[in-house]
């Protein structure tokens, strides 16, 4: 029983997972590959203490200021988590791009992306994105691409890993992505849950937010 318990378990949980990252195959290119859009949608990644980005944000950062010197994208939706004053990825984000020589007029900071769903939700219901490529790890880019594409945004991505990182959180974000896919599928096409939402601010002047699912 209980070993029947667990097959069904990984069965529910790794269908999801292996049907994502079959879908992003096709979706996924390097930088110099990359599909042009009007915007590149940087994911949160999580802050030092001190309010620096760690590693895997540097690297998703970094990877959106290719794209848009290499001419792929003309704006960087930086989004991520700023529900304390103390906490703020959308903020370091911009400063680190910043450092990298992207011009601040062509940054645009989401601060109510806490999680992959609001910030695909909210890139169109807030934003007005309609196409756009994201920037972020192999092991979350297809949860990334389902999101997005799901919700009436044209998404291409682009993957950040810039380096090895450590085998342990390496080995937690991929389980983590088990529950985490499925989730996303049940939020798609049953649940619909709402994120934290606000006025309009279109990002190119003439374009009309709409939230996704209606």
């Amino acid at each position: 029983m209980i070993l029947a318990l667990l097959i069904l378990v990984v069965l529910l949980l790794g269908a999801p997972r292996l049907a994502s990252e079959i879908y992003a195959r096709t979706r996924t290119y390097p930088v110099a590959s990359s599909p042009s859009a009007p915007v590149a949608i940087v994911f949160g990644a999580g802050l030092y203490r001190n309010g620096t980005p760690t590693p895997v944000l540097q690297d998703r950062v970094a990877a959106a200021a290719r794209l848009y010197f290499a001419g792929k994208v003309k704006k960087l939706l930086m989004s991520g988590d700023n529900r304390t004053p103390y906490y703020n990825e959308p903020g370091a984000m911009r400063r680190y791009a910043l450092q990298l020589g992207v011009p601040d007029a062509d940054i645009v900071l989401d601060y109510a992306g806490r999680r992959t769903y609001d910030t695909c939700y909210r890139a169109r219901a807030i934003f007005a994105v309609r196409q756009a490529v994201l920037v972020t790890q192999d092991f979350h880019l297809p949860r990334a691409l389902l999101l997005c594409n799901a919700m009436g945004i044209e998404a291409t991505g682009v993957s950040a890993d810039q380096r090895a990182y450590p085998p342990g959180p390496a080995l937690f974000w991929q389980l983590r992505e088990l529950p985490a896919v499925f989730v996303s599928f049940w939020e798609i096409w049953v649940s619909h849950p709402l994120p934290v939402l606000g006025n309009p601010e279109p990002i190119f002047p003439g374009q009309t937010a709409s939230p996704p699912f209606e």
